[in-house]
């Protein structure tokens, strides 16, 4: 053990001894609960960072075996000790390791690659936690918390930094992870797709106005491309059941016959959303790699879902061409409300009934029986030309997706027919961080952004930490065998 070390030891020996005092001496006994607890907290805080200085001053006190040669094979010569910064979640700690260099050459400190330092000196532990916290709340807040556990001041860009640092192998890391074992999946493969504004940052002119005109936004939003995919069991109901959900008007005791008759609901399987910036080919090139990914003899139907929009149908019928396409129901029904509000108000009493009544026909499979009605409206003189207006929006949006609402046989086969898990993606997964009180984003740290907080939201987390660890080892310092092949293929692509 080096004196160094002895010294470490000597150290944390006599801390630890202070604290078994502090907790079983006299004084003890008028200290509450909260005071002690805090105390322990931050003095264990300081004693992970002995422990860890003494961890790194044991392994650098060996010097490596020679020949030390630099990764194009020249053999380096030893120069000296060489300090480092490691700012770890006990705190900044400096060590001081073996450096080897040759003329003309950037020289090596093979301790770096044995401990798997990263190119920074911010731990991986402590980014890690860090980004956990910035995928949820700003970075200004993100910072605030770190500071009040665990004592740490990072800088807000220094965390912008990292959290794009880090989410370069996102997309490796989904190419590469398996599919869920065929014997947990339902028999239907799902994917859904939506689109959400992201508030970008606005180049602000010398010739601003002073007072924004009539339509004219304080911000300007870009598409951000949510793409959800999953696997699911048949859940069979009727239409005058899934009319009853959506209106929510069953009384007690049928929802309780029901309960007792209708199977439960399947829940999804390997359920994963994903959101970016880069617009709907790169969206659909990615969607459309992940469904090839979990293709198998256990998929006997596969579905489509969009909300209507025209452009994301395009994609979908041009990529998914194995995929029966669905409109959205809820997306259908707010027409039908629009309607509704027109022609009687509101507030009316007959609303609701007018509303469910077509809706029943269009889950039934009668949308062309509801287009007629709502044209034989148009024709009544006692029509207002708002209300005709309204009419033939719905006329026209029930026309272009007729092929798209056939309802009763998608329900006869226990298909989805709601966008719910990506319309939930676009507020959770979008929205929620995106939009939080006067965000304003560029285009690559709204996707970095996203990128992470897919993985959060997805439950990848901790299994896409370790595999940027290894593919960031893979950069700094060569080759990690535990790297899947295509994986590893990839990264090294990239560092070139």
């Amino acid at each position: 053990m080096s004196s160094n070390s002895a010294q470490i030891v000597q150290q944390i020996h006599q801390d630890f001894k202070d604290l078994i005092e502090y907790v079983t001496g006299e004084a003890s006994q008028s200290r509450t609960a909260y005071e002690v607890e805090l105390t322990l907290f931050r003095q264990l805080l300081a004693l992970g960072a002995q422990l860890l200085s003494l961890f790194f001053v044991q392994r650098a006190s060996v010097r490596p075996s020679e020949p030390v040669h630099a990764p194009d094979g020249r053999r380096l010569t030893y120069q000296e000790k060489r300090p480092t910064t490691y700012l770890s979640v006990f705190g900044k700690i400096r060590f001081r390791r073996h450096y080897f260099h040759a003329p003309g050459k950037k020289g090596i400190c093979p301790l770096d690659a044995e401990l798997s330092l990263p190119p920074r000196c911010y731990s991986d532990l402590l980014r890690d936690w860090a980004e956990y916290c910035a995928t949820d709340e700003s970075y200004d807040e993100s910072n605030r918390v770190l500071k009040r556990i665990l004592g740490l001041s990072l800088s807000k860009q220094a965390l912008e930094t990292s959290v794009q640092e880090d989410a370069v192998d996102v997309e490796v890391f989904y190419e590469q992870k398996a599919a869920p074992p065929s014997e947990t999946e339902g028999s239907i493969l799902v994917i859904q797709a939506d689109g959400k504004g992201v508030p970008m940052v606005r180049d602000e002119s010398s010739n601003q106005p002073a007072r924004r005109g009539k339509g004219q936004k304080r911000t300007k939003k870009k598409e951000s491309v949510v793409t959800a995919i999953y696997n699911i069991a048949p859940y069979l109901r009727t239409p005058q059941q899934v009319v009853d959900a959506l209106l929510r008007n069953l009384e007690r005791s049928k929802k309780s016959d029901q309960a007792s008759t209708q199977p439960r609901r399947p829940a999804p399987v390997g359920k994963e959303v994903r959101a970016t910036m880069k617009g709907k080919d790169f969206a659909f090139g990615r969607l459309s790699r992940r469904v090839d990914q979990r293709e198998g003899d256990h998929v006997e139907h596969r579905v489509a879902l969009t909300d209507g929009a025209a452009a994301l149908q395009d994609r979908i019928l041009a990529a998914f061409s194995r995929f029966k396409l669905i409109l959205d129901i809820i997306h259908a029904s707010e027409y039908l409300w629009d309607v509704a509000n027109a022609l009687l108000g509101e507030t009316h009493p007959d609303r609701t009934a007018w509303v469910k009544k077509q809706l029943l026909c269009i889950l039934s499979g009668k949308t062309e029986t509801v287009i007629q009605t709502l044209e034989s409206l148009i024709q009544d003189p006692a029509t207002s030309s708002a209300q005709r207006k309204v009419l033939n929006t719905t006329i026209g949006y029930y026309r272009r997706n007729l092929p798209y609402m056939r309802y009763d046989c998608y329900l006869a086969q226990g298909w989805p027919i709601g966008t719910g898990v990506v319309e939930g993606a676009c507020g959770h997964l979008v929205k929620d961080r995106m939009e939080q009180s006067g965000m304003r984003w560029t285009k690559s740290g709204a996707q970095a952004i996203l990128e992470l907080r897919a993985v959060r939201i997805n439950d990848d987390w901790d299994a896409y930490q370790h595999f940027r660890r290894q593919c960031q080892h893979l950069r700094l310092y060569g080759s990690n065998s535990s790297i899947p092949a295509a994986a590893e293929t990839t990264v090294l692509k990239r560092a070139a």
